[in-house]
């Protein structure tokens, strides 16, 4: 594995629901474009008829008005070959070529479209529409929810990456080794392109709630005694998850990760502590304040 001296570092986001939620997050993009991220990704839900109106719109103020690349999340599980298209060819228009292929998520009341069964087809379909987009694509250090075993998981990551992902980037996770561990069978299994880590900080007991009810990351011991021990100190929550997050960070980047992407869940200052601890392993020589 070549060793990347200049790991990446990328923030995600995503388009807010009100009209408020748009002013706030203008303040949010500003703040984060201080930080000199290498890439901004915006994320997409599968409901219809938002893409346009919440995604591609912020992707495109990012982009060009901000001039930070963008990476627009394009899940397709309830998209026809024809609606993607479209959307490729606005995108295109946009000068906006970077994008993370999803299947997305499967609604148990709403079957799927035929179009797009895996994240591999719709990669496919770019690559025949679009070729010179770059794609990315999600992985799971802890297993894909829907994969029977690990082998399979790789054999179907596998088949992502030679289909024409360029880059993957992990579901978030909170024990190191295990990503340590995924990375091994990736390259056993040559797949060789860039794995960027997906590091989210916990920050509010509500996330973190939520984050046990909902993911399937394991959560190491120290981990839960974070959560035990600072469960009604706001406060202490706060500054116990972003040092944990701040401690995955610089074990990562020690270990030479391609790089890391932080799901900022739209918090500029959270983003900017914990660049502020870390922008020497990135070589960011702007000052933060």
């Amino acid at each position: 594995m070549t060793k990347n001296k200049t790991p990446s570092l990328s923030f995600e986001i995503f388009p807010p629901k009100t009209q408020i939620g748009n002013q706030k997050m203008l303040q949010i993009l500003n703040d984060l474009q201080q930080l000199s991220p290498d890439f901004i990704s915006v994320t997409c839900s599968n409901t219809k008829g938002s893409f346009e109106s919440t995604t591609i719109k912020l992707a495109d103020y990012i982009q060009n008005q901000l001039n930070i690349p963008t990476v627009t999340h394009l899940p397709a599980a309830y998209l026809t070959k024809i609606e993607v298209a479209t959307i490729l060819d606005h995108l295109n228009q946009l000068n906006i070529k970077n994008i993370l292929a999803l299947r997305g998520d499967i609604l148990p009341e709403e079957p799927a479209k035929d179009d797009f069964k895996y994240a591999s087809d719709l990669i496919d379909f770019i690559q025949a529409k679009q070729p010179d987009f770059k794609i990315s694509g999600a992985c799971y250090p802890e297993i894909h929810p829907d994969s029977a075993n690990r082998i399979t998981d790789i054999q179907n990551l596998k088949q992502k990456v030679d289909a024409g992902c360029n880059e993957l980037i992990t579901q978030l996770f909170f024990d190191n080794e295990l990503f340590y561990d995924f990375q091994e069978k990736c390259q056993l299994a040559n797949i060789n392109v860039p794995i960027l880590a997906g590091i989210m900080p916990i920050i509010n007991r509500n996330q973190a709630l939520r984050l046990i009810k909902t993911s399937e990351a394991k959560l190491p011991r120290k981990f839960l005694a974070i959560l035990e021990k600072y469960e009604h100190d706001p406060i202490a929550l706060r500054d116990a998850g972003i040092a944990y997050a701040i401690d995955q960070i610089v074990d990562l980047v020690t270990q030479d990760s391609a790089g890391i992407h932080l799901y900022t869940m739209n918090h500029a200052e959270t983003a900017n502590q914990i660049v502020a601890a870390t922008a020497s392993l990135f070589h960011k020589q702007k000052m933060i304040s």
